[in-house]
């Protein structure tokens, strides 16, 4: 089924799936990818979640199950993705992981490396078990850290936090993380703000892992992503009045390829009260699944996300410049 395309002029997805004659339309659901909190240690400037630890919303326990219960009734999703916010900050995070591995799902979890140390702003509890926890549950961690050098990860996330993230590599590093004997999988993720290539991304990678080197910190691979324009980043893009030429680069280098392979094709989002998304990027964005209503997990219908027309928008061209959103 062709997929519902935002009419967002001047900037239309629609005309560049068109010239290319592509129709992306789902394939499986292979992960659910749930937000559980928009609440967060930092308040990174780059965030499409504009995350922060001002943020209240929160998953609640319900929820939690019933996204537990589609992914025990549904073999062909195979993991399960968390992110927020730092979802560790959830009251059921750690409820949430240990009944996935359960299921003997495989679980990622979106990290932020300080959150170890910072623990909860609203209550103060205390997240240093976390290394341990990841370990024993055989959690994949995809930490973000916008830089390799200090001065840059300084200046999207704080004075400070660029030493909390590498002694957060090192507890991880400690337990076993990035070791390939231990098979417990530590990915870094780059912000970049523009496109980013498929041989920048290696070249990036051999970079990050020879200055991390100099720390004795080794992680298993890098991923490129470029920063969205959504939230925060595009109000900084149009504060800036840089907004157009941001656009114009990633049109000029949307990559097919990289628009056949989308996230949103094997995928789900939901969002901390339960309702679905194409992706995390249209959860903030509010492009809610819509069949003969608005989806949530409490409905769930998995041949009816199958066969769902993707919603896409301008923001969209992120995804698909360069080597895409590796």
């Amino acid at each position: 089924m062709p997929a519902i395309l935002t009419k967002d002029e001047p900037y239309n997805f629609y005309d560049a799936l068109a010239e290319h004659d592509l129709k992306l339309s789902p394939i499986s659901i292979e992960t659910l990818w749930v937000n559980v909190t928009s609440l967060c240690n930092q308040a990174c400037r780059h965030c499409h979640v504009g995350a922060s630890p001002r943020r209240t919303e929160q998953m609640e326990q319900k929820t939690v199950d019933r996204c537990l219960e589609i992914l025990e009734q549904n073999e062909q999703i195979k993991s399960l993705d968390i992110t927020g916010g730092a979802p560790e900050l959830n009251l059921y995070y750690d409820y949430f992981v240990i009944e996935a591995r359960k299921l003997n799902k495989h679980v990622v979890s979106r990290h932020n490396l300080t959150v170890i140390f910072d623990g909860n702003p609203a209550n103060e509890q205390c997240k240093e078990y976390l290394p341990a926890f990841f370990a024993e549950h055989q959690v994949e961690i995809l930490a973000s850290l916008p830089h390799y050098e200090a001065c840059h990860t300084d200046s999207v996330r704080g004075r400070g936090v660029f030493q909390k993230s590498i002694e957060g590599i090192r507890l991880l590093n400690a337990v076993g993380y990035g070791k390939r004997e231990t098979g417990l999988i530590l990915n870094l993720v780059y912000n970049s703000s523009g496109p980013v290539s498929p041989k920048q991304r290696a070249e990036l990678e051999t970079k990050y892992k020879e200055e991390l080197s100099k720390y004795g910190l080794i992680f298993n691979k890098l991923y490129a992503v470029t920063n969205m324009p959504v939230n925060r980043f595009l109000a900084q893009l149009q504060k800036s009045g840089t907004y157009d030429e941001y656009m114009k680069s990633l049109i000029k280098c949307f990559d097919p390829e990289a628009a056949r392979g989308v996230a949103c094709r094997s995928l789900v989002s939901v969002g901390y009260d339960g309702r679905i998304y194409d992706c995390d990027f249209n959860q903030m964005l509010g492009l809610q699944i819509m069949n003969s209503g608005p989806m949530t997990v409490f409905d769930f219908d998995l041949d009816a996300l199958i066969d769902r027309k993707i919603r896409f928008g301008s923001h969209c061209f992120g995804c698909t410049a360069g080597g895409g959103a590796s």
